[in-house]
């Protein structure tokens, strides 16, 4: 079994995030390509947005710190620390509002 702390890796990933010119800092915490499952750590600066891409499958967001707002189309939806937001099977972006981190949690389809 392994164990890691999610509030540092909050903490570093939002201190890389700051320090880096594209204003985000990402690293996969669990599984992988090869896996089904993966789980990714993303920090993100105020002001600092995922461009809109496609759903790689069940995906959802777990907003560790800070506020984000999660756009498909017409509909967004805005989530804070402790919120749980399920991503739509279709074409979205992720913002963020203020300095924050999710844990991005995606089951691959096929």
């Amino acid at each position: 079994m392994q164990k890691l702390s999610l509030d540092a890796q909050v903490r570093d990933h939002l201190k890389r995030a700051a320090a880096g010119s594209t204003g985000r800092s990402a690293d996969t915490v669990y599984g992988g390509h090869e896996r089904v499952l993966r789980q990714t750590l993303i920090a993100l600066t105020a002001g600092t947005t995922l461009a809109e891409h496609e759903n790689p499958g069940e995906a959802t967001i777990v907003v560790l710190r800070g506020r984000v707002r999660l756009v498909s189309g017409e509909h967004s939806w805005d989530g804070i620390s402790g919120d749980l937001l399920i991503v739509p099977d279709a074409r979205h972006s992720l913002e963020a509002l203020e300095d924050s981190a999710v844990l991005l949690t995606v089951a691959k389809v096929g």
